[in-house]
């Protein structure tokens, strides 16, 4: 697996964030879960330091804590740019303004680094991406993806999103999706068939709205639950 770390944006989201993007509940809290593509967020070790079981998996745990460090370092303040040059695309209510994000992103990703520089090895991050997953069927209780399908709908094919969400639901009971937004603030156009396709396949598909919102539009998720036995 080669990956190019010049190529990765490391913006990594808190415990807190993941709560509010996924409505997790005491309940959801307590089962095994799957971060899939989590990169440099915070809510494995949070979670982790709360007694939670996680796993997270992205392709950049092939690096170190400082080199994943240096990368985040390199990209924050043109992303803070970007986003303060476009004020019209963001809502301000869980952050309250561009500066508000940049603190909250140096946050995250300085816990991050601190329990991924402890833990790499620990079996808690994995190194691996969809749409492939080396882990056995219904191995967890929960997957999470946050912001890479339905957002990268542009970069990533439907077949490569209709594979990573059948794969996700071979390894765990339940998925949920944030957000449904491609990054042009549009509805993901991969997301309607996937949904009937699934439907079809007797999965249980819903669209529910989350608290979370920084993209405008963006307070949305997926959730696919397996067929009651």
């Amino acid at each position: 697996m080669v990956v190019k770390l010049a190529a990765v944006v490391p913006f990594g989201r808190s415990f807190d964030e993941y709560c509010q993007m996924f409505s997790l509940t005491r309940g959801d809290l307590a089962l095994n879960i799957l971060g899939v593509g989590d990169g440099p967020a915070s809510f494995n070790a949070e979670l982790t330091a709360q007694g939670g079981r996680v796993t997270s998996l992205d392709p950049i745990y092939n690096f170190d804590a400082s080199e994943i460090r240096q990368r985040f370092d390199a990209v924050v303040n043109n992303i803070i740019d970007q986003i303060e040059l476009t004020p019209g695309d963001w809502v301000w209510s869980y952050h309250k303004s561009p500066a508000d994000l940049r603190t909250n992103r140096l946050k995250v990703i300085q816990r991050f680094t601190e329990d991924y520089r402890l833990n790499h090895h620990s079996g808690r991050y994995v190194t691996g991406k969809l749409p492939a997953l080396n882990f056995g069927d219904g191995e967890f209780d929960l997957a999470l993806c946050s912001h890479l399908l339905f957002l990268y709908s542009a970069q990533l094919s439907y077949e490569f999103h209709q594979r990573s969400v059948l794969e996700m639901l071979r390894v765990a009971r339940e998925v949920r999706i944030f957000p449904l937004l491609t990054l042009m603030l549009e509805r993901s156009p991969h997301l309607e068939p996937i949904q009937a396709e699934l439907t079809e396949q007797g999965f249980t598909v819903q669209i529910t709205q989350v608290q979370y919102e920084l993209q405008k539009g963006g307070n949305e998720m997926l959730v696919i639950t397996h067929p009651a036995n």
